[in-house]
């Protein structure tokens, strides 16, 4: 069974770089044919794509995001981290990661998501 799951800082000052990482269990992040991604919902919003990493280690970025955003990953622990930087209160949001099959539309595995607040 597969499990995601996001860690990371609840409350981030504007201005700096909010750091999350995603710790996946009963699978490997290198798998043939998965995307790692980054997805967060904003408060009375919707769904918005960040960023996935691809299990050759390809990324891809949402183009309204791409100027203060970075994925990574880190194999030896089965793990990617998303990097925003330079936050600001409308990046307040629930943060999750979650596993895309290649083929298909829609993540197939979520993590529970997190709850980041933009503050001073």
């Amino acid at each position: 069974q597969v499990q995601l799951q996001e860690s990371g800082p609840g409350l981030v000052q504007p201005s700096q770089t909010l750091s999350l990482t995603c710790t996946v269990s009963g699978d490997s992040i290198t798998t043939n044919g998965y995307y790692w991604n980054w997805i967060r919902q904003a408060p009375g919003k919707g769904l918005e794509w960040i960023a996935y990493i691809t299990y050759t280690g390809s990324t891809y970025y949402s183009p309204s995001l791409k100027s203060r955003t970075s994925i990574s990953r880190d194999t030896s622990k089965n793990q990617f981290t998303l990097q925003v930087s330079a936050v600001t209160p409308e990046d307040t949001a629930v943060y999750y990661c979650a596993r895309l099959p290649r083929l298909l539309n829609e993540p197939d595995c979520w993590g529970q998501g997190t709850q980041v607040t933009v503050s001073s």
